[in-house]
């Protein structure tokens, strides 16, 4: 064998199967798109696999979710014995006032009770079923007003509270109701009333309807849950230093101040009070500082 035939066969054993730059494109290309098809056929099979067959999802908690109501109507029975102020207590108000969480006064803590029952029992009930501070308004929840009422007086009498118990208002509106129906007024008394609405001027009867009283019973319904403890730095009833400044103002600037709300205090106190309303309580309450 020749020089140039050892070299010929030399050169044709160390060639590969890639002889063109056709051929290596071709097996670049490839290199790369194959293993990217490999990997989404493994993704797609392993998905698959885990997918619940056709019909297998309708499982009782699916048709549960799909059907659950979105709305529910309680029926509850208006005739039903009053519950305790002890029941109340440790249904809905323990949570809280066993422990002082939030700070609550805890059940039996005279000191955290006292500048409270000052306040009297309406301010208190008044508190509960419409909210304060941390606590949630508890009108409207599982127990009715006059048992929420209830559980207050259970609650500061453990403080030494000597609140009165609520009744039911189906039991004082029948009792009302009694006399009322048994007989009305005698003619003598109709012809009376007749004759003294005809002489007396048009304007009397607003005026007489807010003298009796008026302005002390908004002050007990509305405004003695701050006046009567300064809270959020409301003068107190019968303070006259904190007083005196205010008393400048004059009736008509005070009614104002109360009618359009200043401070921590809303408009007209947070109470549904007429303009006249609010005037009587003004005088009520500057009355105990003259």
């Amino acid at each position: 064998m020749s020089e140039n035939d050892s070299s010929t066969v030399h050169e044709v054993e160390h060639t590969g199967p890639i002889k063109t730059p056709k051929q290596l494109l071709v097996a670049v290309f490839f290199s790369f798109i194959v293993p990217i098809f490999v990997i989404i056929g493994l993704v797609y099979y392993v998905v698959l696999d885990s997918r619940p067959a056709a019909g297998a999802g309708n499982t009782a908690k699916d048709v549960a979710a799909r059907i659950q109501k979105v709305g529910m109507v309680e029926i509850r029975d208006a005739n039903r014995p009053l519950k305790s102020g002890e029941e109340v207590y440790k249904a809905q108000c323990v949570a809280c006032h066993a422990a002082g969480g939030a700070g609550a006064p805890k059940f039996g803590d005279t000191a955290a009770w006292s500048a409270r029952l000052q306040t009297g029992f309406e301010a208190l009930w008044n508190s509960s079923l419409k909210g304060k501070g941390a606590m949630a308004a508890q009108s409207g929840g599982e127990h009715n007003d006059t048992e929420i009422g209830r559980a207050v007086v259970y609650l500061t009498a453990s403080a030494g509270g000597k609140f009165a118990e609520p009744q039911a208002p189906a039991a004082e509106t029948a009792a009302a109701s009694t006399p009322a129906v048994a007989a009305g007024p005698s003619p003598d008394v109709v012809a009376a009333l007749a004759a003294a609405n005809k002489a007396a001027p048009a304007t009397a009867a607003p005026a007489a309807s807010l003298s009796a009283g008026a302005g002390e019973a908004l002050y007990k319904q509305a405004c003695i849950a701050c006046h009567a403890s300064g809270v959020a730095g409301s003068p107190k009833l019968g303070d006259k230093a904190a007083w005196a400044p205010r008393l400048a103002l004059g009736i008509d600037g005070l009614t104002a101040s109360v009618v359009k709300g200043k401070g921590a205090m809303p408009p007209k106190g947070g109470s549904a009070a007429s303009d006249a309303e609010i005037r009587a309580a003004v005088e009520f309450m500057t009355a105990t500082v003259k």
